[in-house]
């Protein structure tokens, strides 16, 4: 897949890896960006590939909003990129967050050095997200007199409770690595957040591409619906499963590898 201006797409057999291109920049997200990872969503879906790497060049993954955009950019354009512009209402801005969210397939965001602002928000839409020891977090947008307004509302409900969010958004206060992990807002803290991430993305692309696909859909869809519809909806994507040609391979596999079924 070709890059661009401010990303690189890349894949690796089931793998596809999307990596933050403005490194001199501390990959701040410029309007170029915006609209590349907005659009990115159907590329990688078009390419059937089972798991995707998000992560950033240089030395952070995204320090936030390039600055020069408040000065360079047309208020009228601003104001028209606000308008809802993809399926599901989401703007061009908050479509940069949510088209890792609304993969069918899972996302994991490799997080170093920064993400702050923009950078945070783009990651709360991967499935997983993985920070160096060293990494600093932070939900700034108040720091600028604004709202966070690339998903959040939508992403980071099942991620954080209520009041963790709260007290991010309204402070607009930095955290470490080792705090994001406690609060629940990264995964897993790694030395090499990058190689966590692949090895992640590695075994999730050697199961069962229908079986993960429906977990996508399952965890992202039913958490967010009254119980009757979401227990409506996990009978039915297990009905589709079951006895399909991938389910049949997945049990045999399983069974041939005769693996243990509990680890001491």
């Amino acid at each position: 897949m070709a890059a661009t201006d401010t990303l690189r797409i890349t894949v690796d057999g089931h793998v596809a890896s999307v990596c933050l291109a403005r490194p001199d920049k501390r990959n701040a997200v410029n309007l170029p960006m915006f609209r590349e990872l907005a659009g990115c969503g159907e590329r990688l879906a078009a390419a059937g590939v089972r798991a995707v790497v998000l992560h950033g060049e240089g030395d952070a993954f995204c320090a936030g909003i390039d600055t020069a955009l408040f000065a360079q950019a047309d208020p009228g354009e601003l104001a028209r990129m606000l308008a809802p512009a993809y399926p599901g209402g989401a703007n061009v801005f908050q479509q940069a967050a949510c088209a890792f969210r609304d993969l069918p397939v899972p996302v994991v965001c490799a997080m170093h050095g920064a993400a702050l602002g923009a950078g945070l928000q783009i990651a709360l839409g991967a499935d997983v997200r993985v920070a160096a020891p060293a990494t600093r977090l932070s939900v700034m947008e108040v720091h600028w007199g604004l709202v966070p307004d690339m998903g959040l509302s939508v992403t980071a409900r099942d991620v954080l409770p209520a009041d963790r969010l709260a007290d991010l958004v309204y402070t607009g206060r930095s955290v470490d690595a080792r705090e994001a992990l406690d609060l629940g807002l990264v995964t897993a803290v790694a030395d090499d957040p990058l190689a966590w991430a692949h090895d992640w993305a590695a075994t999730v692309a050697g199961r069962s591409p229908d079986a993960i696909r429906a977990a996508k859909q399952l965890l992202r869809d039913g958490t967010a619906q009254p119980a009757e519809a979401a227990l409506a909806l996990e009978a039915r994507l297990q009905g589709a499963l079951i006895g399909a040609p991938n389910q049949a391979e997945a049990v045999r596999a399983r069974l041939e590898r005769r693996e243990p079924e509990f680890e001491d």
